[in-house]
């Protein structure tokens, strides 16, 4: 399977490409957890549906140490025990974030108090700009049906 569109050869999308994987890249150093970071994205990207981004997500999440038993679980997050109060408040903004047009009025104040219990100001500022940057990775690796599975850790370092 081919993407539609080679995202790197086109000089629009190449720069726009390079431009979000900059701010990913600012992201990093932000004082939220790179674990929840990881958790985050591999959430948003299941519930979007981005083979691509799952498959570099779980994979750059594995080689940092996240174990298989809690990457199996992200999609069931409430029902496992395996996650703390704070990454389980991440994944719920994550999911509440990512699923905006489904809930008239946008994510529940409750969800956002929630998160602030676990998170300083400018780590719920890099864990909404976190949500944001994946689920435009998402679109635009669906919209293009980017392939999955051939990913290696690093890639885009």
């Amino acid at each position: 399977m081919d993407a539609r569109l080679n995202l790197f050869a086109s000089p629009v999308a190449g720069k726009f490409l390079k431009q979000l994987i900059a701010a990913g890249t600012h992201l990093k150093d932000t004082g939220l957890p790179l674990s929840t970071q990881e958790l985050v994205k591999i959430r948003a990207s299941q519930i979007n549906g981005c083979g691509f981004c799952l498959d570099m997500h779980t994979k750059e999440a594995a080689a940092a140490g996240e174990s298989p038993t809690r990457l199996n679980l992200v999609a069931a997050w409430r029902e496992a025990t395996v996650f703390t109060e704070a990454e389980r408040a991440a994944l719920e903004l994550a999911e509440q974030g990512t699923r905006i047009a489904d809930a008239a009025g946008g994510v529940p104040d409750e969800v956002w108090a929630k998160a602030a219990e676990h998170y300083d100001e400018e780590q719920l500022a890099a864990l909404m700009s976190l949500i944001a940057l994946i689920n435009a990775f998402n679109r635009v690796n669906v919209m293009v049906q980017l392939p999955a599975g051939d990913y290696q850790v690093g890639q885009f370092a």
